[in-house]
């Protein structure tokens, strides 16, 4: 694979692009992202988009006094095929997308949730691993898991590893409107270890993190989340995340560069009828430090729209269209120094109980990249097409 795309999952030089890392609660998701489906439900974790919806009775353990123990999980696989690709073997690529189970207690004072499995995150732009290869590699076999303490239906503490208060695309593909992650949440931090406390008081909820940022094991960033309900239709939020001191941890999941800098959220969602819109845009910011090999500042500025109409109860179309960009004249942060990109995805989803299967083409084109750290085996091709499918069950 290309230096570049190898940094969108690694981020391991000052090249490297972020596939993961500060935190959310798992009950907060991210900025306004589209709402489940209404209707019963007994858990609101994972958090879940509008294109595939959870079972509304998950298996549940009753222990009288102590309260119930709630049991969930998914089994996905998927396969894609794509032009452009790093290698010969990358050309078609069948796997596991998700294997996981999720074990919660969600009533009383003391709760806890706990996630754990192999899963895949295929995202655009960025070469696709194998599931055990990207598992280890990542957040391993226990990629979420924290206790939650509840004084009140007001206020709330978490502690543990935990999902990010940023962007508008959750970490897990059957989360999600699309299969694939989009040009934007490459940049973003995905999961990291920290204390979150969430409050909500009528249309206003309020989410603040000290966590270590893109799973850096170094405590100093800070990220916040403020969502305000406008109407029952519209929600309008605003997310941040930045690192108060400065690490030079470099792994897999931690992009020094990122690491070491800020990220910005405005997100808005209006939901009407059989249409759900998600427009939100996103900024960047990476710092100079010469010790690190981050020899000038550099930054992003990205934009989407993500979209989904039902058409009945058990069929919905999921789009998404992003643009993103890059400054820095010795820092590439995105397909070589002051690249840009944009990209457009369909997915077609069709749901019977907690069965599903759905479809999905991608296209990412860069505007103006650096040969040698673009698509295709010799890193010179401006553009990628991808078709995928997932299937499987939620329970």
């Amino acid at each position: 694979m290309n230096a570049t795309k190898f940094a969108c999952l690694t981020g391991a030089t000052a090249l490297a692009l972020a596939a993961a890392g500060a935190a959310r609660a798992d009950d907060t998701p991210p900025a306004a992202a589209p709402a489940a489906p209404a209707g019963p439900t007994a858990l609101s974790s994972p958090s879940m988009s509008s294109s595939l919806a959870a079972p509304s009775d998950p298996l549940n353990i009753d222990l009288g006094p102590a309260g119930k123990i709630y049991v969930s999980g998914q089994a996905t696989l998927f396969a894609a095929a794509e032009t452009a690709a790093p290698t010969s073997s990358q050309k078609k690529k069948g796997d596991v997308s998700n294997l996981q189970i999720e074990v919660q207690k969600t009533d009383g004072v003391f709760q806890f949730y706990v996630q754990a499995g192999e899963y895949n995150l295929p995202s655009l732009g960025t070469p696709m691993l194998t599931t055990t290869r990207l598992t280890e590699d990542t957040f391993r076999y226990v990629p979420t898991a924290y206790i939650k303490i509840v004084p009140n239906a007001a206020f709330n503490v978490e502690v543990g590893i935990l999902p990010t208060l940023i962007g508008a695309e959750y970490t897990f593909s059957f989360q999600n409107l699309n299969i694939e992650r989009g040009l934007l949440w490459n940049q973003e931090p995905a999961i990291s270890r920290g204390v979150q406390a969430n409050y909500t008081q009528g249309p206003l909820a309020v989410s603040v993190s000290i966590n270590d940022g893109y799973y850096s094991d170094h405590y100093s960033t800070v990220s916040g989340l403020a969502t305000y309900t406008l109407s029952p239709k519209d929600t309008l939020a605003v997310a941040a995340s930045g690192n108060f001191d400065k690490t030079s941890r470099s792994s897999f999941v931690t992009p020094v560069a990122q690491n070491n800098g800020t990220i910005w959220n405005v997100i808005y969602t209006h939901t009407e009828g059989n249409w759900v819109l998600n427009p939100y845009i996103q900024y960047s910011t990476t710092p100079k430090d010469n010790a690190f090999g981050l020899p000038s500042s550099a930054s992003t500025f990205g934009a989407a729209v993500l979209a989904k109409y039902q058409f009945n109860p058990l069929f919905n179309l999921a789009g998404r269209v992003e643009y993103i960009s890059s400054s820095g004249s010795q820092v590439a942060l995105l397909y070589g120094t002051k690249s840009d990109a944009w990209s457009f995805t369909l997915t077609p989803t069709l749901q019977v109980k907690q069965y599903f299967v759905r479809g999905e083409f991608s296209y990412t084109k860069i505007g103006s990249g650096t040969p040698g750290s673009e698509f295709g085996k010799f890193a010179n091709k401006s553009d990628q097409s991808r078709a995928m499918i997932e299937t499987g069950v939620l329970f």
